[in-house]
């Protein structure tokens, strides 16, 4: 038996200040659907409306009501945590996910727009209830350009072949249960699927959270399992994966206060799907090429792109490649795991030992690094066919 789900938001400009979006959520067992209202410049829910298209039981359908008083949230500092209190508790945890799916997507194109604003550039070329599309529940295989930065390469996996052993594969983007609310997956069971895909390590790059290091060091000798630290800090510029930095930053910060503190730490900052939520009004309406999306002040403040991610678009993830690619920036893989079976469907493939942070960190500033569809590269050297859903 196969399980599958899909996950939508739509999204329509209706004013200068205003955003409604629709987003649906369905699998095998539930299918339900949201529609929100929210204003650009303050990112506040000042409508919202909920259904079953198929419950679980009747209670769920009870829960509907209980929707409204996500009426007035800001996203912001604890709005996830609010949201999954709040919501996940009283109209239930599906109505949760799929309001907190499109509340990202919603602030992703908010960023858009302010940002197009703020540069004094023409406003997004958007018609009246123009639609698009975005969050897929499938990872899908990308095509990246053959290019890491200035003189490196990216190379194919290598299929049907063991990995070599001066190699690591590492997952740079995993989210875990309670440290990150919006994940569903405990660092235990997320190291017992590690193990058992064949992963050497992952990263726990959980929101606003800045795990112990010594409680991290503790894990590692327990589970003889490479755990490393990281960090997913919210910028004015989008989010960020942060390594090496000891500071525990909370609500927004700039891009460029940030960078000022890692560079001062010595650390390492990634721009993590830096396209979602880019292409929800479609390529073509925004005319976004990859020669214009090149000219985003984000770049300068960040050492690499994540190009391949598996919560965004393929062509979401391949615009990240090609920008990667032209700014001759290095490229990196992380799964942004909220689930075991989203673990290691994208990662990072290094070349040196890592057995630590202050390792990893170093392995990064080599640019010697490359991102990879990990289970798909497993999946065809072990012969097994299909996709992860």
């Amino acid at each position: 038996m196969k399980f599958t789900r899909h996950k939508l938001v739509t999204i329509y400009q209706e004013g200068p200040d205003l955003l409604t979006a629709h987003g649906v959520l369905e699998d095998d067992l539930y299918g339900l659907e949201i529609d929100l209202t929210l204003s650009i410049s303050d990112l506040e829910i000042t409508k919202i409306k909920g259904q079953w298209n198929r419950a679980e039981n009747a209670e769920c359908v009870r829960g509907i009501p209980f929707l409204q008083e996500a009426v007035g949230f800001r996203m912001g500092e604890g709005f996830t945590a609010r949201v999954q209190k709040v919501i996940g508790r009283k109209a239930c945890r599906h109505f949760a996910d799929i309001l907190l799916e499109t509340c990202y997507t919603v602030r992703e194109a908010a960023y858009l727009i302010r940002g197009e604003r703020a540069q004094g550039q023409a406003q997004v070329g958007l018609n009246s209830r123009e639609t698009a599309t975005s969050v897929p529940g499938q990872a899908k295989r990308v095509e990246i350009p053959e290019q890491n930065r200035a003189g490196g390469m990216i190379s194919p996996p290598q299929s049907g072949k063991g990995r070599k052993t001066d190699e690591l594969v590492i997952d740079l983007h995993v989210h875990s249960f309670p440290a990150s609310s919006c994940s569903s997956v405990s660092v235990e069971a997320l190291i017992e699927e590690a193990q058992k895909i064949g992963l050497d390590g992952f990263c726990l790059t959980e929101h606003n959270h800045l795990w112990n290091p010594q409680t991290i060091a503790d894990l590692r000798r327990k589970t003889g399992f490479l755990i490393l630290r990281g960090n997913e800090i919210t910028t004015d510029q989008g989010d960020i994966l942060v390594f090496g930095l000891e500071k525990d930053i909370q609500g927004i910060i700039s891009l460029e206060a940030l960078r000022s503190e890692v560079s001062r730490a010595g650390g390492f900052m990634i721009a993590a799907h830096p396209f979602r939520g880019f292409l929800t009004f479609g390529i073509g309406q925004l005319g976004l090429t990859a020669e214009k999306a090149m000219e985003r002040p984000l770049w300068k403040g960040v050492d690499a792109l994540e190009v391949l991610n598996s919560k965004v678009t393929e062509k979401e993830n391949a615009l990240a490649a090609q920008v990667a690619m032209g700014l001759k920036k290095p490229a990196t893989g992380g799964s942004d795991a909220h689930s075991t079976a989203a673990l290691g469907i994208y990662a990072t493939r290094f070349f040196r030992p890592i057995e630590d942070e202050k390792g990893l960190i170093a392995a990064l500033q080599t640019g010697n690094f490359q991102p990879l569809a990990y289970r798909k590269e497993q999946q065809e050297r072990d012969g097994v066919h299909g996709t992860t859903d």
